[in-house]
């Protein structure tokens, strides 16, 4: 916990004005935002498949882009959609 204070307040006069801006910016330096990204590409790709699966397919991107695996839950326990099957057509 040291550590991470010591790079968060690294440079930063805690008395300054803009000292709360500074310390946020050395901690989003930290996060590692590559990872992140292409994490949350996958995350996505399957949420798609599974929503595919269900019926879902823009529903399963939401869920996923939002909750991550968690969406994947989401969309595996929500009901199926039902296919509207159109009756014949009436002869004339």
């Amino acid at each position: 916990m040291n550590d991470l204070l010591a790079k968060a307040l690294q440079g930063v006069d805690p008395d300054a004005p803009g000292a709360f801006w500074q310390i946020f910016a050395n901690l989003l330096h930290l996060v590692p935002w590559a990872a992140m990204f292409w994490w949350n590409l996958l995350f996505i790709a399957i949420g798609a498949l599974l929503g595919r699966w269900r019926g879902r397919t823009a529903e399963g991107v939401a869920w996923a882009a939002v909750l991550g695996p968690i969406g994947w839950l989401v969309i595996l326990f929500r009901h199926r959609r039902k296919q509207q099957v159109m009756p014949p057509p009436l002869p004339r």
